[in-house]
């Protein structure tokens, strides 16, 4: 079992929140993170350099993030692997 104040924190490396669209309840919240369905309630959060939010693959959650401000830091593909979308491309 997950909460998301416990997937943030190891997304942030420790680097508090400035703001969250989850409450401190919201955010304590157990839920199964495996593979499955999604159950983790969704939400954006911000930190001073990073703003964060949840992916899912294949029912497996945990959390993303982008750069604040402007960078050039590129971003990878989010909730999805490559393989699967170059199979969906297929004929």
């Amino acid at each position: 079992m997950s909460t998301w104040r416990e997937l943030i924190g190891m997304a942030t490396k420790g680097e508090p929140l400035i703001a969250c669209t989850l409450s401190d309840e919201e955010l304590d919240v157990e839920f199964d993170s495996g593979f499955g369905l999604p159950n983790g309630q969704p939400f954006t959060a911000w930190t001073e350099t990073r703003v964060l939010f949840p992916i899912c693959y294949d029912g497996a959650e945990w959390v993303g993030s982008v750069a604040r401000d402007p960078s050039p830091e590129s971003t990878e593909h989010q909730g999805t692997s490559c393989l699967s979308w170059l199979l969906a491309m297929l004929p």
